[in-house]
């Protein structure tokens, strides 16, 4: 039996008071006699920041500066990245690693990574990052979307490959704008839910369409979602159709959501209109939050910290008071492990003791300030501390 006690925590902001963590998982009473000690110095506890959507294959960290001069569109930036990975040396496991590791670092305890399934690389993408995935298995739970990122009705010999990649062993079936970039939702729809209903995975759809077009999407993916009993195992990435300036519609759109348990995850992005977080949540939607990607070929910008992004997440909702705050630490907490379905997430007696410690008087001083991460623990271990990762990256 492995122990450890930590002293001087504040578990979400409350009082001060010690905490016991026996096998990984937090339990009640004293620890036990010889337990380890750590004292927290009356930092906060919460559980493990969860790192919702992210794309770990194709992160640019540790590399040459790239500097972008791509066309606007959304196909302009998938055509160059597909054209350049090995021009620019992404090497899926080593990028995968470089990134999955400042994540540690910045407090996420659990990542869900989008990755690129195509006929021009195959599966090394899917490849890369499951090596990743094991070699870091005991820092961080990541876990896999199969992404067809480049389309897949308008590319054939995807949709065998998407089924190659769940086959080796990803967890979730992913898809990508079914009318806007395969034109045949019908087509695309049935494919991911009948690899879905095939393996018995989850989906998780990045809809970038917008307004009617995504609206329209959408009500095809709830349909799709009550017909086949799939409620709760359903994600909708990005969702900016819930953005719209049509509030009766996307009110609409938000009811059926909850009736159907359908999720819903942002990235807060400031350019474009997005999903109203207090809408959905107080509708019974749950919503997770994700970085998108890091320094990687669609942009300069992300650093893998989830405390950051429910500072985006409050400035895009204009989150001013602490509650408001608070629920926005929330989305990049609860809510993300309600999207990736995790057991045994939180800090009550039983659960697993993956959790951050984190600075300030109380949490939404926490995430204005984002301080370095004071400790960060995977199942009751030490994985980071002061806001090092216990491991270098590559």
């Amino acid at each position: 039996m492995t122990t450890l006690l930590l002293k001087n925590v504040r578990p979400m902001a409350g009082e001060i008071r010690d905490v016991t963590i026996v096998d990984g998982l937090f339990a009640d009473g004293p620890a036990p006699e010889g337990a380890a000690e750590i004292d927290g110095g009356g930092a906060i506890l919460i559980p493990g920041l969860v790192e919702a959507h992210t794309h770990l294959d194709k992160s640019l960290l540790g590399l040459p500066w790239y500097r972008n001069e791509v066309g606007a569109r959304l196909i302009d930036k998938i055509t160059n990245e597909r054209e350049n990975k090995e021009r620019l040396g992404i090497e899926p496991a080593r990028q995968s690693e470089r990134q999955a590791i400042q994540s540690v670092a910045k407090g996420s305890t659990h990542i869900r990574s989008h990755v690129d399934v195509d006929t021009h690389h195959g599966l090394k993408g899917i490849e890369g990052v499951m090596a990743t995935r094991d070699r870091l298995k005991d820092l961080v739970t990541i876990e896999l979307v199969a992404f067809p990122q480049s389309g897949m009705m308008i590319r054939p010999g995807t949709a065998e490959l998407m089924d190659q990649a769940m086959a080796l062993g990803c967890e979730v079936v992913g898809g990508l704008d079914p009318c806007g970039i395969d034109r045949d939702p019908k087509g695309h729809l049935d494919t991911i839910f009948g690899l879905a209903e095939r393996y018995g995975r989850p989906v998780d759809i990045h809809l970038h369409e917008r307004d009617a077009l995504g609206a329209f999407s959408m009500e095809l993916i709830i349909e799709r979602t009550e017909a086949l009993g799939m409620q709760g195992h359903v994600t909708v990435s990005h969702a900016f159709c819930l953005g719209q300036t049509d509030r009766t519609v996307a009110a609409g759109l938000t009811e059926a959501l909850a009736r159907a348990g359908v999720h819903i995850v942002t990235t807060a992005p400031a350019a474009v209109p997005v999903p109203a977080v207090r809408e959905l949540i107080s509708a019974g939607v749950a919503v997770g939050a994700g970085s998108d990607g890091i320094r990687d070929t669609w942009g300069p910008f992300g650093n893998a910290d989830m405390l950051e992004r429910a500072m985006f997440i409050a400035l895009k909702n204009n989150f001013r008071r602490d509650d408001e705050v608070e629920m926005a630490l929330a989305v990049c907490t609860t809510g993300g492990a309600a999207v990736m379905e995790l057991e045994g997430y939180g800090l009550g007696t039983g659960d697993k003791a993956d959790a951050v410690l984190i600075e300030g008087e109380t949490i939404a001083e926490a995430v204005a300030n984002r301080a370095p991460r004071r400790l960060v623990l995977k199942g009751g271990r030490v994985v980071a501390e002061n806001g090092v990762c216990v491991v270098e990256a590559p």
